[in-house]
């Protein structure tokens, strides 16, 4: 069995931005991809870590994501700011109108912050994160390629459609925090489970004709299902409308297959619900506390996101390791 590569977040982060650059995307928005990469490496996170960047690359070359758009940030009404991506990285539109979305929440108390027309963004809990260190309770939502039938049913209609929420500590750190799909398990366990010739766990999806099963090729031709049959479903619905609907981006029936590298843009969106703390109850995080603390006492129990600690090398599998680095090599005379 070969064994994975170590390797430093450094470095991760370093060669992601290389090979993002070799392949067309500015160095600015190479940076701000390659961090978010660095991040899920470092939580564990594998399928938006590494596993994305190779696809990245492609995608830059044929044009499906404009790696060097600048995007337009509007403010339509006052608790409102809304974020047109122009079909490049989401987490650059993120970016460009991260501070405009603070100012708003801080002035009104609550901010809508929708980013609009971009490409996956991959890790959700990324972007709430850094809006409750900026001291906002928040949101998010976000759509994908249809591949969850309802209840009932066998024809996906529904993405993954993660939601996620973030709490801030009020020390510029976040109290705790979760990001999950709202289908039983994300697509990319799927396709990897499939890569490796590895069957997956009952409950998780069905063939193409509405049956349980356990081999993930079948699954990839048939339906994910929704976590918590119908309850997931419905945050599933949720996060579609908020995502998808309301933002003017693709239904998740309409998202073409997310990692070809040709195609249309992904023209996907996401939607966060910002909430400045200090414009509610005094005690707020007093009582966050309380909440922590009786669950802390309880053996083996804690708050969703706490108590991980980021290590500051990871392992890699060696072949998409060397793949990455293949990329970052790549002559830059284009």
């Amino acid at each position: 069995m070969v064994e994975n590569a170590v390797v430093s977040l450094e470095e991760i982060e370093m060669t992601t931005k290389e090979a993002l650059v070799n392949h067309g995307a500015s160095s600015k928005i190479s940076t701000l991809v390659a961090q978010a990469v660095r991040s899920a490496e470092s939580k564990g996170n594998k399928i938006c870590g590494l596993y994305y960047v190779e696809s990245y690359c492609l995608q830059l070359e044929t044009g499906r994501v404009d790696g060097s758009v600048e995007p337009i940030v509007t403010n339509v009404k006052s608790g409102v700011v809304r974020v047109n991506g122009r079909f490049g990285f989401a987490q650059s539109a993120f970016k460009a109108g991260f501070d405009k979305a603070i100012e708003v929440a801080k002035d009104n108390g609550i901010c809508s912050y929708s980013i609009e027309h971009t490409q996956t963004c991959t890790s959700l809990g990324y972007f709430t994160e850094q809006l409750a260190e900026a001291g906002m309770l928040t949101i998010g939502a976000t759509n994908a390629s249809a591949v969850v039938a309802p209840p009932g049913g066998s024809i996906p209609v529904l993405g993954t459609n993660p939601i996620a929420m973030s709490v801030p500590n009020g020390k510029g750190g976040v109290a705790f925090q979760f990001d999950f799909s709202t289908s039983a398990i994300a697509l990319g366990k799927i396709t990897m489970a499939a890569e490796a010739n590895q069957q997956i766990p009952l409950g998780w999806a069905v063939d193409k004709h509405g049956n349980p099963t356990t081999d993930p090729n079948d699954a990839l031709e048939g339906s994910l299902l929704s976590t918590g049959g119908y309850k997931g479903y419905g945050f599933g619905l949720m996060a579609e409308l908020l995502a998808g609907a309301l933002t003017g981006s693709r239904l998740s029936v309409e998202v073409p297959p997310l990692k070809t590298p040709e195609g249309d843009p992904h023209d996907l969106g996401q939607f966060y619900i910002l909430i400045d703390i200090e414009a509610y109850d005094e005690n707020f995080l007093q009582r966050v506390e309380k909440i922590a603390e009786l669950i802390e006492v309880q053996p083996d129990a804690r708050l969703p996101g706490t108590n991980i600690s980021i290590p500051a090398e990871v392992e890699v599998n060696p072949e998409l390791w060397l793949k990455i680095q293949k990329l970052a090599k790549k002559s830059n005379s284009r």
